[in-house]
């Protein structure tokens, strides 16, 4: 019996019709990550991916969009004995005494149904695990799923399945939007964008080295999802804005002039509809629709969810300061134009381009850049 062991990525319900491009993105991160695989190919709606390390190539996966979920698997001959003998005998390395199990078989065949195989197997790894005292569950109560995908062609019986982080994959939507960068809502606006699929662009505003450095670590933890070695990043230091209104504001017109100015057509407003209010997210669409340019709102229909989203990117200790955001009232007041006007014309001034190869040092590069060009 041939098998190997592959990495096997589920594309997310919104890949499906654009696998071609996360497949791009699969083969773009493990090159940045100088993981070596030897073979990436499309099986019916998986792809799969030769690896010499499949834990280590699994892990640089994981931080794209577009992945329901990815597994380290066994890949046979789908032939019914085949399969059996295979789930069977991995079942028996996975089992701990006393657990209790669940096969799960997914997937097509044309010789036989799946859930013939799955009675089958369980039937088989009863008789095999008598020893362990282990037990059959259900689908709602298990300890240990055992997970098998069937294609036409090949069987991947799971060793180890991690959870993806859903959206689209990377750039499918083939269109640029431009997103700022300021503060923890604002990065999670960013990552919700990337997760809709768009080539992002990030402009980056900061007051002083303190504000810098956490922004930082915060893109930090952003760029994995990007998929590309080299990233340029634009700042621009402003000051400290107290009033968050007006700082929005602010951010909005200085983003519809860069993106004016460098042919983006679509800008990302860190604004969360739940808890702004109507007419201040209606001004600043207006402010970039008067550009001729689309205002996009990545969390729009987010509420509770945006916690899990910041976990993705690390942001747990910062929740503390949007779920104060969400708790805070907004009276409606006329902000002065020409104020708006002039921390956007400084800010335009001092705009700066780092240029970033992607690694471990990502924080120390953007401070040292930034540095070198005072």
């Amino acid at each position: 019996m041939s098998e190997k062991t592959v990495l096997v990525v589920f594309p997310s319900a919104f890949s499906l019709n654009k696998i071609d491009a996360l497949e791009v993105s699969i083969s773009n991160i493990l090159k940045i990550k100088k993981q070596n695989f030897t073979c990436i190919r499309k099986n019916s709606s998986v792809i799969v991916i030769e690896s010499n390390d499949p834990v280590l190539a699994s892990s640089a996966i994981g931080s794209l969009f577009g992945i329901d979920k990815i597994a380290i698997a066994k890949e046979v001959k789908n032939q019914f004995n085949v399969v059996l003998t295979t789930i069977t005998n991995t079942s028996m390395n996975l089992l701990l005494k006393g657990e209790k199990f669940y096969i799960k078989i997914e997937g097509k065949t044309t010789d036989y149904l799946a859930k013939d195989l799955e009675v089958a197997a369980t039937t088989s790894l009863i008789e095999r695990s008598i020893d362990l005292q282990v037990k059959p569950g259900s689908e709602s109560d298990h300890t240990r799923l055992l997970y098998t995908y069937l294609t036409e062609s090949h069987a991947y019986v799971c060793i180890f399945v991690d959870k993806g982080l859903g959206g689209a994959p990377y750039n499918s939507q083939k269109e640029t939007i431009l997103c700022c960068i300021y503060d923890e809502l604002s990065a999670i606006t960013c990552l919700q964008s990337i997760k809709m699929g768009f080539d992002l662009k990030i402009l980056v505003s900061y007051s002083d080295d303190s504000d810098l450095l956490k922004i930082s670590k915060m893109i930090n933890r952003i760029l994995p999802s990007i998929a590309q070695e080299k990233i340029i990043l634009q700042f621009c230091k402003m000051p400290k804005i107290q009033d968050l209104l007006t700082k929005i504001l602010i951010v909005t017109h200085l983003m519809t002039s860069i993106a004016s100015s460098r042919n983006i057509k679509h800008i990302s407003l860190s604004i969360l509809p739940f808890a702004f209010p109507i007419w201040f997210i209606e001004d600043n669409a207006k402010i970039v629709l008067q550009k001729n340019l689309m205002p996009w709102l990545p969390l729009a229909g987010m509420d509770s969810s945006i916690i899990e989203n910041s976990k993705q990117i690390g942001l747990e200790k910062y929740l503390i300061n949007i779920e104060n955001l969400c708790k805070s009232k907004f009276n409606k007041k006329n902000i002065s134009k020409e104020k708006i006007q002039k921390n956007v014309n400084d800010a335009l001034k001092n705009l700066e381009m780092v240029s970033l190869t992607v690694g471990q040092k990502n924080v120390y590069d953007i401070i040292d850049s930034l540095r070198m060009n005072h």
